[in-house]
C-alpha cells in the first residue's frame, strides 16, 4: 500500500492508563481513491514497537466499484503486512511474485534496500473488502538486506478460555483450520472465549512462521458472544488494540472500529470482553528506539537518504525493479518538502 500522508487528528479520550488515538481518513490514489483510516503514524505516537504504519479499510461494498487499485510504488527499510477479514487483494511485485491474498492468510513483503509492488482487487472477487495493512520498521542491521516476499497460508491459532480462565493455562494451540495440543481448558470452554490467529511473533504460546527482525507480536482476536478473557501480555512490550468489528470492551473501556487504543508497556495482562461477537487486532513489541525519517513509502535514517530513494524511483534505476502485469502506470513520487526532513523518535 502507498502512503498519502495526512496529519491525523486526536479526538476521543480513554482511561488514564491508556490513550485513544483517533485515525485520519485517507484516499489512496488521490481524492477519489480507495478510502482507508490511518491510525499510525499518529500525532501523539508514531509507533507501537516496530509497527510504524496502520491503515484499516472496509467493510467496503464493491457492488459498483472497482475496489482497490494501487499502482506500482516503491518501499525501503520496512516490511509490509497485509491481513484481510473479507474479500481478496491481488499482489504483484518486482521480484516476479503474483499472489492473491484471502482472509486468514498473511502476505509479508520485506522491502530491505528496495522493492516495488502493486495491489488491486482481482476481476473475480467477493462483494465486500475488509482488511488492514501495516508496516514494520526494519532495524539498522536489517534495513539494507535484499528484498523478499513470503505468503503464509497456515498460521497458528490459539484458543483462550472464557471467564475464570487466564492466560495460556486456558489455551489450546493449533494450526489454522486444525486442532492442537491443549494447555488446559477444553475445546468448549475455548470457544466461549477468544480465538487468536498469530500473524507475527509469539502470543499465548503460539509462534507465527513469519520472520521478524525485532521482538514484536501481531494477532487477530475473535471474541465469542458474552466472552470475557484475560489476555497474557509481556511487560517489556508496549501494546495497542484496534477494533475490527463489533464493540468490545478493554479494561471496561468500549472500543469501536476507527481509533487505536494504546495500552502502553508494563502490563502482564489485559481484560477484553464483548456482548456480541467482535474482532480485535493486537499489536505489540519492544519499544523501537532508533530515530527514523518516514516519508511517502520510505523508511530511512536521514533526509539525504530520502532524496536518493526518491531520485532512484523517479529515474527508474534498477534499485526498485519493475512490476509486470499491472494494467496502469506506476505512482509518481510527490515533491520533496522545502525544509529538511528530521529524524524523529517513536513519541512525538
Amino acid at each position: 500500500m502507498s502512503s498519502f500522508e495526512a496529519d491525523p487528528e486526536v479526538g476521543l479520550t480513554a482511561p488514564a492508563a491508556m490513550e485513544l488515538l483517533e485515525g485520519a481518513p485517507v484516499a489512496l490514489g488521490g481524492p477519489r481513491g480507495f478510502a482507508v483510516t490511518r491510525t499510525l503514524p499518529n500525532r501523539r505516537r508514531r509507533m507501537v514497537g516496530a509497527w510504524c504504519f496502520l491503515d484499516a479499510y472496509g467493510p467496503h461494498d464493491l457492488g459498483d466499484s472497482e475496489g482497490m487499485r494501487v499502482g506500482p510504488h516503491p518501499h525501503t527499510g520496512l516490511q509490509t503486512v497485509t491481513w484481510l477479514l473479507a474479500g481478496e487483494v491481488l499482489h504483484r511485485d518486482s521480484l516476479g511474485n503474483l499472489q492473491e491474498i484471502r482472509p486468514g492468510r498473511l502476505n509479508l513483503m520485506t522491502a530491505g534496500r528496495g522493492i516495488s509492488h502493486s495491489e488491486e482487487t482481482p476481476r473475480e472477487h467477493s462483494p465486500v473488502l475488509h482488511g488492514v495493512q501495516l508496516w514494520v520498521a526494519l532495524p539498522h542491521a536489517a534495513r539494507d538486506q535484499p528484498p523478499s516476499f513470503a505468503h503464509h497460508a497456515d498460521l497458528p491459532v490459539v484458543h483462550i478460555g472464557g471467564a475464570g480462565a487466564k492466560g495460556v493455562e486456558a489455551a489450546e494451540v493449533g494450526g489454522a483450520g486444525g486442532s492442537g495440543a491443549a494447555f488446559g481448558g477444553g475445546v468448549g470452554e475455548s470457544r466461549s472465549g477468544v480465538t487468536a490467529t498469530v500473524l507475527m511473533g509469539t502470543f499465548a504460546g503460539a509462534t507465527s512462521p513469519a520472520r521478524c527482525y525485532t521482538p514484536l507480536v501481531g494477532a487477530e482476536l475473535a471474541l465469542a458472544p458474552s466472552a470475557q478473557v484475560e489476555l497474557p501480555l509481556r511487560p517489556d512490550f508496549e501494546y495497542a488494540l484496534l477494533a475490527l468489528d463489533g464493540a468490545p470492551s478493554v479494561d471496561d473501556a468500549t472500543l469501536k472500529p476507527g481509533p487505536l487504543l494504546y495500552l502502553g508497556a508494563g502490563r502482564t495482562s489485559v481484560t477484553v470482553a464483548t456482548e456480541s461477537s467482535s474482532r480485535l487486532l493486537l499489536l505489540g513489541g519492544q519499544p523501537f528506539e532508533e530515530r527514523l525519517v518516514m516519508w511517502w513509502n520510505f523508511v530511512a535514517r536521514d533526509h539525504d537518504e530520502i532524496v536518493q530513494m526518491r531520485a532512484d524511483w523517479a529515474d527508474h534505476t534498477p534499485r526498485f525493479g519493475e512490476v509486470r502485469g499491472y494494467d496502469g502506470p506506476p505512482l509518481p513520487a510527490p515533491p520533496m518538502p522545502i525544509s529538511r526532513l528530521v529524524p524523529r523518535s517513536r513519541v512525538r
